[in-house]
């Protein structure tokens, strides 16, 4: 239940490394999301993906650790330098001012909350005295936002009545061995832009409460039209577990659920095409990911559960516990056949003498579920891929799939959150890949990467793609 991650071989408890960064380990938020009945991941409404990449440790106006994130909008040739922006507590309209160690998009989550027909991005922090804040989409991009008192946040369709609903994590990210602790509520959408809900209701568990919240995903497991919620949360003297939350027809909002066991990230995507999403939980500290299937009561049995690796047929790479294979996941359909597809990040990848250099790896979905069969591996060292492998790179420690210029097929976005990193530092300025995909998979012709010298954005240990959307 527990995983150790160091910023340079990968040996490091985790708590050091989350002392080291100000009081957060590396995340991708909730960029694995699932897609719900609205508009997802389009915050200028014309029918392309957009990708949001937090990058929580930058200075902003002499506040090291205030945080930023910036936004690539999608569009048919991809994801280009030109067409962004990049929001931090520091830009007109955005609530409160820049603080040292608060973390501002530390996590990230999305979903039309006005009903408006475009996606909003609601930006997380660390800090448990601070608010998130909803960034409003628009037809010209992300503009206007409003206060929601939580540190991390997820969308999703919760009650099955088309409107995408919010769940609040009042809380923060603990510095320390002890978990700050959560008070969690649901939100009803629509909600207006002042920040108003519809109604609010309830959790419906109290079992979230004692720990911090890291990361969240939502899908509907089991076909009943309502999204549920998987967390990863914080459970204390450098613990990490994992949590499912089924959505209630009545009453309270959720009901506690067993899952698969894990420290790393988790996604919803629906594997084997039965139409029902299966949860794709990481499990670095064994590189391994454990795929559940759903089914219409619910997650099926523990017996049932399938464990990948590097180990497993046709997948790139040898099993290696440092690897932290299953520290970041996302599901998406990348070559066009129906099933969802899974990324697995293992940044703590070791490539010949360059520990922690890191690695990704795609693997697809199947009538028959996930399966190693034809599965990709990619480092900053395949042909096509631009840069080159470094130690302590931890290339892939997050990841996302989005069809990201509107042809049918998912894309991968993979981070390098301490790319360039300063001798003797614990973050580096972070960087982030874009990969196409296509019928035969993830291509390499159209490579675009970035970071935040190519954005004009706040480079010094930024961690620029800590989290994606």
């Amino acid at each position: 239940m527990s995983n150790s991650r160091s910023y340079k071989a990968w040996s490091v408890p985790l708590i050091a490394g989350v002392l080291a960064l100000g009081g957060i380990p590396a995340l991708a938020g909730s960029a694995a999301a699932a897609e719900s009945k609205a508009v997802q991941d389009d915050f200028n409404g014309d029918g392309y993906k957009d990708l949001a990449v937090g990058a929580p440790i930058a200075t902003i106006d002499g506040k090291q650790g205030a945080g930023y994130v910036t936004v690539m909008y999608g569009g048919p040739h991809g994801l280009t330098k030109d067409h962004r922006t990049t929001i931090s507590r520091s830009t007109a309209g955005i609530p409160g001012d820049p603080a040292a160690g608060e973390n501002f998009g530390y996590q990230l989550s999305t979903g039309d909350l006005d009903g408006d027909g475009r996606t909003d991005l609601i930006i997380g922090q660390a800090d448990a005295k601070r608010d998130a804040v909803v960034v409003w989409g628009s037809k010209e991009g992300l503009s206007g936002a409003v206060s929601v008192p939580a540190a991390t946040t997820q969308a999703g369709d919760f009650d099955g009545d088309s409107w995408p609903d919010l769940v609040l994590f009042r809380g923060g990210r603990s510095p320390g061995d002890d978990p700050l602790g959560t008070e969690a509520t649901v939100w009803r959408g629509p909600i207006s832009r002042t920040g108003k809900p519809t109604a609010t209701q309830e959790f419906g568990s109290t079992k979230v409460e004692p720990y911090d919240v890291m990361y969240a995903a939502a899908g509907d497991v089991n076909g009943d039209g309502r999204d549920d919620l998987a967390l990863t949360v914080y459970l204390g003297d450098g613990g990490i577990g994992s949590q499912l939350y089924l959505a209630n027809a009545s009453g309270g909002a959720f009901t506690y659920a067993a899952s698969p066991e894990g420290s790393g990230q988790v996604a919803f995507g629906d594997v084997n095409g039965d139409g029902y999403d299966d949860v794709v939980r990481g499990v670095p500290n064994d590189s391994t990911a454990t795929v559940a299937l759903g089914s219409a009561a619910g997650l099926k049995p523990a017996s049932t559960w399938k464990s990948y690796s590097q180990d497993t047929e046709g997948v790139p790479g040898g099993k290696e516990d440092e690897d932290g294979f299953g520290y970041a996941v996302a599901a998406g359909d990348v070559n066009g056949d129906g099933y969802a597809d899974v990324a697995v990040g293992a940044p703590g990848e070791k490539l010949g003498d360059k520990d922690g250099a890191g690695m990704v790896n795609v693997l697809y979905g199947s009538r028959d579920g996930l399966t190693g069969k034809g599965a990709q591996g990619f480092t900053q060292d395949t042909e096509g891929v631009p840069g080159a492998a470094e130690a302590s790179d931890n290339f892939g420690d997050a990841v996302s799939l989005h069809d990201i210029n509107g042809n049918g097929y998912a894309d991968l976005a993979a981070a390098a959150s301490r790319e360039n990193m300063v001798e003797g530092q614990n973050a580096g300025e972070g960087a982030v890949w874009s990969l196409r995909g296509r019928p035969t998979g993830i291509v390499t012709d159209a490579a675009f990467t970035f970071g935040p010298r190519t954005v004009g954005a706040p480079v010094t240990r930024a961690s620029f793609g800590n989290a994606l959307s």
